[in-house]
């Protein structure tokens, strides 16, 4: 078609056809001498010699009209070669004026509707092309004079050309109804140009025009500097912010405004997709090319690896649009692994920093005699909560990324929580040691030993790692507890070794009161330990518990005391069991949960009260059972105070525990804890 050229081709920096046939007229000269025509100059009368069915006389006709047809063909096919016949002209011919209701427009109503941007104006100029096909194939004008015509249609189909392309380039500026009407002129020129055998290659050429538009607007819209840096986001996550709301907000507004409007073979949330996918991609690609900073290491790996993909691409109004569109990832895999491993690295090094430093920080207020804060009645201390504040942290950031990041640093993580646990011990033990003479020691032990029960918490619940998990985890929170009771219970355990003395300096003549006494100590001392968490005031008692049976077997076991006739034993036997019930009442009452304490004084009593062997030994025996620490000579230190046994009866009760029970180690220990002679 006539048009073809300058509809589809005639982008700025491009030469025209029209200046390869005729030099001597310029563009702006074409559309000058618009302004001298009207439409009635497009439709060329017939000339002199011209028959009816278009046929000229003469031999310089035929050859005038030879060198009009080459010129037409070209301008119409755009690659015709000069000899080659027009396969089109019979069909042009046949082309009637298309009916137009009411005088037909003039060439300058027409130029002014297409500068307003009507483009209810492309019909007559359509109309006009026609004419002007028809009076070519008919002949009688002069090749100058159809030129002439052909320049004032061409430079219409310039400014229908420019105000098509400027709504299909951004369509999403355009009202709807001015977008459909642009629609319409690329349907029925394209429409035409399959009149003309040249669909094709115009399809090809207005889908090439149509997509450079969508990617100047992509690029311009991504590319706009954000009005404002949001307060505490750096210039690089602004930027990335703008893109992507950006982004996603363009790309709905393809789906809802522009989907329903455009032909099907535009594929038209495809090409804008695809466009600010690869212009995204390009902005990632070109920063990571730099060396990063953490921050900005971190930002590059959210974006690509969670808020692009989750937040745009599978957001609500686009999931399903984009669903067969294979966009792929921002950054090469290649790339990801060298961030993420990078990511991580910083991570971890920057949790052990802060760790450390908390650490670092508390114990220094220990040093300064800071008593402890009081939380809820009991010394609180604040290092369980930062450091998990610290970790959790660091996890959230990985998981924000991806949540295989998130299992990747939770181990590395917990390898640095257990180096930090076990300076935490060491620093405390040292604490312990030189700073028994500060006025707020206590307390701050006191603090120090709840401060477990948040880490060991935080472990079972957020970080699902069971007590019974690997050393490098719980041990470290295992011993600075028991270290800190110890100290605690040190000055208590002095004056109760005080009291327990009697019972063998009186050679056990008053059992009741001795243990009476030691029972109140013990209780008078208690209100010291209140600020401990419920659940460590359960344990220390516990440690008192087993400080008290203890510390009664070890006096039994001094071998002070023989008992030679069966009725000194059982009177023995009954004071022991006395004092056994006492010990258990009163512990048990003040929290211990040590049942498994409460055989160990009765049975000693039960085996001190027999006179058969045989049932000494069976009694034995089970009392290994139970205690599978006592030995061979806790069992001599034991019939020592059976005064009428003899040696061979002590052998053969003693080599009882020789027979393999099976009994595994002690779980707990109680006769470990005492040394015999």
């Amino acid at each position: 078609m006539l048009k073809m050229m300058t509809f589809f081709q005639g982008l700025p920096g491009q030469q025209s056809l029209l200046g390869t046939l005729d030099p001597g007229l310029s563009e702006a000269e074409s559309e000058a001498s618009m302004s001298e025509a009207s439409s009635e100059d497009l439709i060329p009368p017939l000339e002199a010699g011209v028959t009816p069915d278009g046929e000229q006389e003469g031999t310089s006709k035929k050859k005038k009209s030879k060198g009009l047809a080459n010129m037409l063909s070209v301008f119409i096919k755009g690659k015709k070669k000069k000899d080659q016949p027009r396969s089109s002209e019979t069909e042009v011919k046949s082309k009637a004026r298309p009916e137009l209701e009411g005088p037909p427009p003039t060439v300058e109503e027409l130029k002014a509707a297409l500068e307003r941007g009507r483009l209810e104006a492309a019909r007559p100029v359509l109309a006009l092309e026609r004419e002007l096909e028809a009076a070519a194939a008919a002949g009688g004008t002069s090749d100058e004079e159809l030129v002439r015509l052909q320049s004032k249609v061409e430079a219409l189909y310039v400014l229908l050309r420019d105000q098509v392309l400027g709504v299909l380039r951004r369509p999403l500026d355009a009202a709807p109804e001015r977008l459909r009407q642009a629609l319409a002129v690329v349907a029925e020129q394209e429409l035409e140009d399959r009149r003309a055998a040249a669909g094709t290659r115009a399809a090809a050429l207005v889908d090439t025009l149509w997509r450079g538009g969508v990617e100047e607007v992509a690029a311009e819209r991504l590319g706009a500097r954000p009005a404002g840096v949001p307060a505490g986001l750096s210039e690089a996550e602004s930027r990335f912010l703008h893109m992507g709301r950006t982004m996603k907000a363009d790309l709905e507004a393809v789906v809802e405004r522009l989907k329903p409007l455009f032909p099907a073979e535009f594929n038209v949330v495809h090409t804008y997709a695809q466009s600010y996918h690869q212009l995204f991609a390009a902005h990632l690609d070109t920063l990571a090319q730099f060396e990063l900073c953490e921050r900005d290491t971190y930002l590059l790996l959210l974006w690509v690896q969670n808020l692009y993909p989750n937040d745009i691409l599978n957001s609500p109004k686009l999931a399903q649009e984009l669903q067969g569109i294979r966009l792929g990832s921002l950054l090469p895999p290649k790339q990801i692994k060298l961030l993420e491993a990078t990511f991580l690295s910083n991570e971890v090094a920057n949790v052990k920093l802060l760790m450390n430093r908390a650490l670092e920080l508390e114990s220094q207020r220990w040093a300064q005699d800071v008593a402890p804060q009081r939380l809820n009645g009991y010394c609180h201390c604040e290092l369980a909560i930062d450091i998990i504040q610290i970790i959790s942290q660091g996890q959230t950031k990985a998981e924000n990324i991806t949540s295989d990041m998130g299992m990747q640093i939770k181990q590395l993580l917990l390898v640095e929580l257990a180096s930090m646990l076990r300076s935490y011990q060491h620093i405390f033990d040292e604490f312990l040691e030189k700073s028994k003479l500060l006025k707020n020691y206590r307390a701050n032990i006191i603090a120090n030993i709840n401060n477990c029960l948040s880490f060991r918490t935080s472990m079972e619940q957020q970080w699902q790692i069971p007590q019974d998990s690997p050393s490098h985890l719980m041990d470290p929170l295992k011993e600075l507890k028991a270290h800190g009771f110890d100290t605690l219970l040190q000055s208590l355990f002095l004056d109760l070794k005080l009291l327990f003395k009697k019972f063998t300096q009186t050679r056990w003549a008053a059992p009741v009161e001795t243990l009476e006494e030691i029972i109140a100590t013990v209780g008078s001392r208690l209100p010291e330990f209140s600020e401990l968490q419920n659940c460590f005031r359960e344990e220390l008692m516990e440690a008192v518990h087993l400080h008290l049976v203890k510390e009664y077997i070890i006096r039994l076991c001094k071998r002070r005391l023989v008992l030679k006739t069966a009725e000194q034993q059982q009177q023995l036997a009954k004071h022991i069991e006395a004092n056994a019930e006492a010990i258990q009442s009163f512990c048990t009452q003040n929290g211990s949960t040590a049942t498994w304490l409460h055989p160990a004084l009765p049975t000693l009593a039960e085996i001190i009260r027999l006179q058969d062997p045989s049932a000494i030994k069976i009694e034995v025996a089970t009392y290994a059972t139970w205690y599978p620490d006592f030995s061979k000579g806790h069992v001599n230190a034991i019939l020592a105070i059976k005064g009428n046994l003899s040696n061979s009866d002590v052998k053969s009760i003693r080599n009882i525990l020789d027979i393999n029970t099976g009994v595994q180690e002690a779980s707990r220990s109680l006769f470990s804890l005492i040394k015999v002679v």
